[in-house]
């Protein structure tokens, strides 16, 4: 069964365990699977600030949008994972002989690259999810701003801790160009990010 597939109470006692998965990745993924859903909810609730036929699109466009981000979030739960325990697995190749070290070492190299890459895409859902917060906090009902601010926390959770991965990750990989490429990518996410946390954060202290 999948992670994502989880009881709550299932759910928390994986991330209890010993066992090395779930791990960080997956909690940040999971906080952003829950930061979009709440957006989702707020979006859905009756009474709306959406005055027009055009502000009520934006807002259904908005709900939809963190549903499916959501969705995305929740299978990258168990992405992660997997992408660990390919890293894992690469360790326990054997290393007796020049080739067998050589083998070892390029499916070592190739699972960190995914395992990179994994909370990398956390990040741009997360950074996405965001994006949309500006129109459930516009439009949405005025009684929820509490939930759209807890949704932002989660979701910037989920992407600074996304980050963490990528960071950790990369200081194993030899591949100078994909270092470089990653690096300026979780940059340019978490800054347009911040901007959209901001932007949102605002449009709540207008709107208030």
């Amino acid at each position: 069964m999948k992670f994502a597939d989880y009881r709550v109470t299932d759910l928390l006692a994986a991330f209890q365990s010993p066992a090395p998965t779930p791990g960080g990745g997956s909690a940040a993924a999971l906080a952003g699977a829950v930061g979009a859903s709440l957006l989702a909810m707020v979006a859905g609730l009756p009474k709306p600030r959406a005055a027009t036929a055009e502000d009520l699109a934006r807002l259904a466009a908005a709900g939809a949008g963190c549903v499916a981000l959501s969705e995305r979030l929740m299978a990258l739960i168990d992405r992660d994972s997997e992408a660990y325990q390919l890293v894992v697995a690469g360790f326990r190749l054997p290393k007796g002989n020049d080739e067998e070290k050589a083998v070892r070492g390029r499916r070592i190299q190739e699972a960190l690259r995914m395992a990179t890459d994994t909370p990398l895409d956390v990040m741009r859902a997360c950074r996405d999810a965001i994006g949309h917060g500006a129109a459930v906090a516009a439009f949405g009902n005025r009684h929820a701003s509490s939930d759209v601010q807890v949704g932002l926390e989660l979701l910037g959770a989920g992407l600074r801790g996304a980050r963490l991965n990528v960071e950790v990750n990369l200081g194993s990989i030899k591949d100078a160009g994909f270092v470089a490429a990653a690096s300026d990518e979780a940059a340019r996410v978490t800054a347009s990010a911040e901007a959209g946390l901001a932007a949102v954060r605002a449009c709540l202290t207008d709107g208030s």
